[in-house]
């Protein structure tokens, strides 16, 4: 009989040759919540590590390894790193055993032949080459979001800052930054290049100097969201609940029970247009700084003020300094109610509930979908209306999405799992649809 529970099969801890064997039940008790020790194990293709110490230095950043505390993080782990074979070398010293030979492949509450499945439709993938870059396609991607900021401070300079250029020249500043933003996701996600430190290298340089924010808060949100999407209190792109909105049935339900009124809700979606892109850009201008200086992130602090040197240098001596802050924060207005409805169009109308500890494939699909594929929706969203491939594969590029794309739904065909396309007004309609819903479920529970 296979031994469990922890108990060694030999001497046992981080680096021994000699496993010990655990149940998934031991596994779930060491979450960082659920014991008094604080500590983190979580398992990787059967073996079992203990990130109790590792996390707070995790490159990842500290809490998205955290967030599959006590679970089974192996395909959040392949999803994450394109070379997972070098990172494994890195694991060893964190090995504390493996999970006992009757224990199945992944947790028993999910579904083992979709996980499986999934695992060999990644194997495909990357046997097809589908994780690997098309140089020329983001050359031009970069390329055109420079002409488009080239053009903004040609248009002021050749016609002067009357309404119309004016308002022609902050389209143009708003459509590069949204574009510049697009490519440093595709940079943060490493899906640009090859090698892992000429995306970081670049990124610094696209969010830095051409956007004026930091990569790595940009990272420290983004791979949050990405490894729990929709989970209250691990995906940070839910932060706006309750302060702001209140998102899905079931949250909205608890907020209404524990008589919490910090909005009136049940006008949401009414507000939802303007003050979500307004908190958004107040929120980024504010935090930005205080995460670099709080982290001591000395050279993204560097180049974000160059950032702002760069702009006031090219626009202040064309137009002065009120005709500028006009220019700048309408700009940014613009950009942020552009990313604010794509990057929600694909989550808010989708479930929205504490971490249920779903497989990866059956938790993207429930927080993610898609909207229909065209050359216009394909630039204006950044290819994020392939939302399902993009969180179910983070390191492809995104050229390469509509190629998987029927892969994915063949996978879901199969094993019942929903994939939802819809058109881009219709997503765009969703959106406050379900924050009316959602509204009401909390208007209903507060006054009963």
């Amino acid at each position: 009989m296979p031994q469990q529970s922890g108990t060694s099969v030999g001497k046992a801890g981080p680096g021994s040759d000699v496993p010990r064997l655990f149940t998934w039940e031991e596994v779930g008790l060491h979450s960082g919540e659920s014991n008094s020790k604080q500590d983190r194990w979580l398992v990787i293709d059967r073996k079992v590590y203990d990130v109790s110490q590792f996390y707070r230095q995790h490159p990842g950043g500290t809490r998205v390894i955290s967030h599959y505390s006590g679970q089974d993080a192996t395909d959040a782990f392949t999803a994450f790193h394109k070379n997972d074979d070098l990172v494994k070398k890195y694991l060893h010293s964190l090995l504390i055993g493996e999970l006992a030979p009757d224990e199945t492949s992944c947790e028993p509450t999910k579904n083992e032949v979709l996980v499986q499945d999934f695992r060999d439709l990644h194997n495909q993938v990357k046997k097809m080459g589908l994780l690997k870059p098309n140089y020329l396609f983001f050359t031009f991607i970069f390329l055109h979001a420079i002409l488009l900021d080239i053009a903004s401070w040609l248009t002021i300079w050749y016609f002067g800052k009357s309404w119309l250029p004016f308002f022609i020249a902050i389209t143009l500043f708003a459509t590069a930054q949204i574009q510049y933003g697009f490519f440093q996701h595709d940079l943060g996600h490493v899906s640009v290049f090859e090698k892992t430190k000429w995306n970081r290298v670049c990124n610094l340089f696209v969010m830095g100097m051409l956007k004026g924010n930091p990569p790595s808060w940009w990272k420290h949100l983004h791979n949050q969201h990405h490894a729990k999407p929709n989970c209250f209190r691990k995906d940070p792109d839910l932060n706006m609940h309750p302060l702001l909105f209140s998102l899905g049935k079931a949250l909205s339900v608890e907020l209404g029970k524990k008589k919490k009124k910090y909005m009136p809700y049940q006008h949401q979606h009414k507000y939802f247009i303007l003050l979500a892109p307004m908190a958004f850009v107040i929120f980024v201008q504010l935090i930005v700084f205080h995460f670099v200086i709080q982290r001591k992130k000395w050279l993204e602090f560097a180049v974000m003020l160059l950032y702002y040197v760069r702009i006031c240098i090219l626009y202040i001596p064309l137009m002065g300094f009120k005709s500028f802050m006009a220019y700048f924060w309408l700009a940014r207005l613009l950009e942020s109610t552009w990313f604010i409805w794509i990057s929600q169009m694909n989550h808010i109308p989708m479930n929205i509930d504490y971490d249920q500890n779903l497989d990866w494939v059956s938790a993207q699909l429930a927080a993610t979908c898609n909207v229909d594929r065209s050359r216009f929706n394909d630039w204006f969203t950044g290819h994020l209306n392939f939302q399902i491939e993009h969180h179910l594969f983070p390191t492809m590029p995104r050229h390469n999405y509509w190629k998987v794309a029927p892969l994915v739904k063949s996978l879901c065909a199969k094993h019942g799992v929903k994939y939802q396309c819809k058109p881009l007004l219709t997503a765009f309609a969703d959106i406050l649809r379900c924050l009316k819903e959602s509204g009401e479920h909390w208007q209903e529970a507060y006054l009963h």
